[in-house]
């Protein structure tokens, strides 16, 4: 077998630590929500580690948009398989203009 994890072995881990940037999000607004206050220590851990996963998803999520823009799969074949690529590809971007707004959200309110 391969060593290299493939194209969608590497989506699946960026949905895991999708999952996993929710789980800080909410433990975040758990820990904001506290009757004791919040910890800072807490909240600065949680949030260093959202940011750096943040990050990581941002450059995944651009190689593999840019690797599905350079193959072309579809050259010689049928219409609707080359235009489910194309959708595929508007989608991945989509997410990845979605997480550049919420790193700009935090960006701003760490100002």
């Amino acid at each position: 077998m391969d060593s290299q994890p493939t194209s969608l072995q590497r989506l699946h881990n960026v949905e895991k630590r999708l999952v996993r940037v929710l789980e800080l999000a909410g433990a975040v607004m758990d820990e904001l929500a506290s009757s004791t206050g919040p910890r800072a220590e807490f909240l600065a851990g949680h949030c260093r580690e959202f940011m750096m996963s943040i990050k990581e998803i941002q450059t995944t999520l651009r190689e593999e948009i840019k690797s599905a823009c350079e193959y072309r799969p579809f050259e010689k074949c049928d219409y609707s398989a080359r235009i489910a690529n194309e959708i595929c590809v508007k989608k991945l971007e989509y997410i990845i203009d979605q997480l550049d707004g919420l790193k700009e959200s935090i960006d701003n309110y760490e100002d």
